[in-house]
């Protein structure tokens, strides 16, 4: 009897292991947030990247920020601007009378792709395109950080710190980061203290320093009232100054990119 239930348990055992497949291999890990082509990894916190990556996920996820088509908005009433990313397309509408400048047109992958009117005309001279189109990347470069920049915080030649556990202006806790920038933008000189909520993951408050070594921030401004646009998380509130007629959509409006219009 005992030599049958052997045998019962030697038959059971080989028939568990023939229908048993080995292990497969497990996937390579995707990383969900990948950071740009000449970000300092190894000069950044991986605690700060990882509250970068919250970041990203909070504000709708990287698949949304990298598939955004247009992108719209009045900065703080100077001038509204209409963003293509997937084009490089830009148009500046100037909103200040003194100014003569009425529209601009850049493209930020072709720099000899300008258009420009100023006083009710359409300007061709090589010189004054050149001048102004150097102008409008700037401009774009300022304006879009202003809406956009948490979703940056992983960029070519960004340096992500974690400083501190803090709170913001209004008493609400955060995580506070510091970027710094090498060989990127037009002032790499400058430094900013991001605040991180630590409940929302959010981008809650920004400090601006002029100069890196500088002790104290050149301004502070709250950075709030969320809304979605199209999938994306995008905040309106810098205090005393406003973003506004923000619009995310999946392409721009027709002609909107032919100076005449």
């Amino acid at each position: 009897m005992k030599r049958v239930i052997f045998h019962l348990a030697v038959a059971l055992f080989l028939c568990y292991a023939c229908d048993t497949k080995k292990p497969a291999a497990q996937d390579a890990v995707v990383e969900v947030n990948p950071a740009l082509p000449g970000f300092d990894a190894a000069g950044s916190d991986q605690k700060a990247i990882d509250i970068a990556d919250d970041v990203m996920a909070s504000m709708g996820g990287r698949p949304s920020w990298d598939a955004m088509g247009t992108l719209s908005w009045n900065f703080l009433g100077a001038r509204k601007l209409v963003w293509d990313k997937p084009s490089g397309k830009v148009r500046i509408d100037n909103l200040r009378e003194v100014s003569p400048l009425e529209t601009l047109i850049v493209n930020l992958k072709d720099t000899s792709d300008v258009q420009l009117k100023m006083n009710g005309e359409v300007i061709t001279q090589p010189d004054s395109l050149q001048k102004y189109g150097k102008m409008g990347r700037a401009i774009w470069i300022n304006d879009s950080y202003w809406i956009v920049m948490p979703f940056k915080l992983k960029d070519s030649g960004v340096t992500l710190k974690y400083v501190k556990e803090d709170t913001t202006d209004v008493g609400e806790s955060a995580h506070i980061l510091q970027l710094t920038f090498t060989d990127v933008g037009n002032t790499p000189q400058n430094k900013y203290e991001v605040a991180v909520s630590k409940e929302r993951k959010l981008v809650t408050q920004w400090a601006f320093y002029r100069e890196k070594d500088q002790e104290e921030p050149l301004f502070t401004t709250p950075w709030d009232d969320y809304k979605d646009y199209n999938g994306l998380l995008l905040a309106s509130n810098r205090g005393m100054r406003t973003i506004s007629e923000i619009s995310v959509t999946d392409s721009p409006p027709s002609g909107i990119f032919d100076i005449q219009n």
